[in-house]
């Protein structure tokens, strides 16, 4: 994600490096290849235009600080009128109205369903709400299909009538099933078209007169770069949404999509996905966006997504078996799959600073734990609660049934016992014992 981007703005700041002072000189250089960047990324030209023109304005009216160098201060203006550019803070999703009515538009193909399906999960786990959502995709095959699936995953219910061809009806109904059911938010999912129509325009214009939703979302392919923020306009145009959903931000997005949508249309990007499970769908912070373009992680984002997964008991429970050198492979495939759940894992590591930069060229499959639980699961209840007893011959028996070989279920028991080993002389007042163990530099106390 913005991996090209964040490269050329790098770039950019090392021409003022070596600089004493901020000039029009190098920073009409800097901002030239700063636009040049962003023009790359496929950012509206008239919207790279303004940004650069903004920057220089503020840039050469600050004084450079002893402290503070020049290329520094420009990293700090450009994530600056970034983050402006994006919206500046989160805006929340509007919830009023009993049942709340969220209503999704957005041409075919952009993730319209799968993100409706997102939403319902994200508001029935992280808000506690009841949603209902609702197959008003009359024309695609599968698609009543295809939410009713994404339904059965997250144990939300789905309302459809597959005989029906009124889209408006079906909506008007699913809101009535809905208070009788005492669903507190629907999510109506509407039909997509190829390309900007008549038809779809005026069909999606009449539900939305119809329902009166609390609130409208247009949602968008982010790898389309700027034809998503064309679409964005005339969509706009036609339904006056409230904001925006960008897809697959996760994959190769050269930026384009996120930086211009906001100037041009003038609505707030509100979620973002992040990848294909259903919890991958994050509120949109423009403020966190600027720092990843930036190269400067997302910690924040992180340590939430780690606290989503977090179980206070269960850590407690884990502390004490930790102390009494009783963590066994159950635990550590439970781990595993914290883990797994917070998200793609190349995203999570390029969440922590100076880590994006270093594995950008490196592959990392989020199938990589596969082997491990493949390992861990051909042992028995009792192997994985005694490591102790893993012989050869019952590591043997492991490798065949992993589909492993035995030098690979070696390397994870003897990581494990030093990852156990680890653990405990951390919990258990260990911190001590681990500065003992080591050796003692010159200067420091005895």
């Amino acid at each position: 994600m913005f991996e090209n981007l964040s490269e050329r703005l790098e770039r950019s700041f090392k021409i003022l490096k070596g600089e004493g002072r901020i000039t029009e000189i190098n920073v009409a250089e800097t901002l030239k290849d700063v636009r040049r960047a962003l023009l790359e990324a496929d950012v509206n030209y008239k919207v790279a235009k303004t940004f650069t023109d903004d920057v220089k304005q503020k840039a050469l009216g600050q004084n450079v600080l002893t402290a503070v160098k020049p290329g520094q201060l420009m990293v700090k203006i450009v994530h600056d009128e970034l983050a402006r550019l994006m919206g500046g803070e989160a805006v929340g999703i509007n919830l009023e109205g009993r049942p709340a009515v969220i209503l999704m538009s957005g041409l075919q193909g952009s993730g319209k369903t799968t993100m409706s399906g997102k939403l319902a999960y994200m508001l029935k786990t992280k808000r506690f709400k009841k949603p209902l959502l609702v197959a008003c995709d009359i024309y695609r095959p599968a698609a009543i299909e295809q939410i009713r699936v994404l339904g059965e995953q997250i144990d939300v219910p789905v309302y459809s009538e597959p005989e029906s061809k009124n889209p408006v009806e079906i909506a008007q109904n699913a809101i009535k099933e809905a208070r009788a059911k005492a669903c507190d938010v629907v999510i109506v999912d509407t039909a997509g078209r190829l390309a900007v129509d008549e038809e779809m325009m005026q069909e999606i214009a009449a539900i939305k007169e119809a329902i009166n939703p609390s609130e409208t979302l247009f949602v968008v392919d982010s790898m389309t770069g700027q034809d998503a923020v064309n679409t964005a306009k005339e969509f706009n145009d036609r339904l006056d949404f409230d904001g925006v959903v960008l897809t697959k931000l996760d994959g190769d997005t050269r930026g384009g999509a996120a930086l211009s949508i906001r100037t041009v249309v003038d609505k707030p990007i509100k979620f973002v996905g992040t990848g294909e499970k259903m919890e991958a769908l994050d509120v949109f912070h423009p403020e966190r966006m600027a720092d990843r373009i930036l190269g400067m992680g997302d910690i924040v984002s992180l340590v939430e997504r780690a606290q989503e997964q977090y179980d206070e008991e269960e850590a407690r429970r884990l502390q004490r078996k930790i102390q009494k050198n009783q963590f066994d492979f159950e635990d550590f495939l439970g781990q595993i799959r914290q883990i797994k759940k917070m998200g793609n894992i190349k995203d999570l590591a390029s969440m922590i600073p100076g880590v994006g930069k270093a594995i950008k060229d490196i592959d990392i499959d989020d199938n990589a734990f596969k082997g491990i639980e493949a390992i861990i699961l051909s042992m028995t209840p009792q192997e994985r609660h005694n490591p102790q007893i893993l012989n050869q011959s019952r590591r043997m028996r492991i490798a065949k049934g992993s589909g492993t070989n035995i030098q690979e279920v070696n390397r994870l028991i003897k990581q494990f016992e030093q990852t156990r080993k680890m653990m405990k002389m951390v919990t258990g007042g260990g911190i001590k014992n681990m500065m003992g163990r080591m050796p003692k530099m010159p200067g420091m106390p005895k």
